[in-house]
């Protein structure tokens, strides 16, 4: 029995997959050879990002709720997923030891939270639902990586490496949202493969922004 958007949806993710050697810090994070100042830069950079991820999230919802239910209810997941990471994000900044309050965003950062926040205003929601869903596979796989080397290098505590920890795990239910919406979209002939595409690819790129920015923090 074959499975359209379960099959896409693997696809696209591999066709997306970043270039290994593609993120400067997270192998250094890794190697315990990071410094602080890199780690707590992230935390700051992350409470932005959080948040107008959140909001973005929240319109897409609100977008596709009389037209396209089920990305509607992905989105609507994604908007609660957010909340509960922001809360997270609180501890690891603080054990970064940040401050907030004389902080200056990095450009190259928030180029991503930027794009989102286009797609929210301009993409067709059950697109961005394929897009975003090859990417999430990239970010999760870079913070179980941090969420190791944070308790082995950095003597950081569970509560510290929540954040972390929270992206890392698998999402069987989103999972199955993303693979709802996908079905609901092609069986109604709304989805775009190749604009969904673009959008993914750049959504990659931005993420890649994200890491090299960071990584010419002092």
């Amino acid at each position: 029995m074959t499975h359209p958007a379960r099959d896409l949806l693997r696809t696209t993710t591999a066709a997306l997959a970043p270039d290994p050697g593609a993120n400067p810090v997270v192998p250094r994070i890794a190697a315990g050879t990071a410094p602080r100042a890199t780690l707590a830069a992230l935390a700051l950079e992350q409470t932005w990002v959080i948040p107008a991820d959140r909001r973005a999230f929240e319109h897409l919802a609100v977008r596709a709720e009389a037209t396209d239910p089920e990305a509607a209810a992905f989105f609507t997941t994604l908007a609660q997923g957010e909340a509960l990471a922001g809360e997270r994000l609180v501890a690891f900044a603080r054990a970064c030891g940040t401050e907030e309050a004389s902080y200056e965003p990095l450009h190259g950062c928030q180029a991503y939270p930027a794009y989102v926040a286009w797609l929210a205003l301009n993409a067709a929601p059950a697109d961005v639902v394929l897009a975003l869903t090859a990417n999430f596979s990239a970010w999760g796989g870079y913070c179980a990586t941090i969420a190791i080397a944070l308790r082995e290098h950095y003597d950081f505590t569970d509560e510290a490496c929540a954040f972390f920890d929270f992206f890392a795990q698998p999402s069987p239910d989103l999972d199955r949202l993303a693979a709802t919406a996908v079905e609901a979209a092609l069986d109604a002939g709304r989805l775009d493969e190749q604009r969904a595409h673009t959008y993914g690819r750049l959504l990659q790129t931005y993420e890649e922004m994200f890491w090299t920015a960071l990584s010419k923090t002092p």
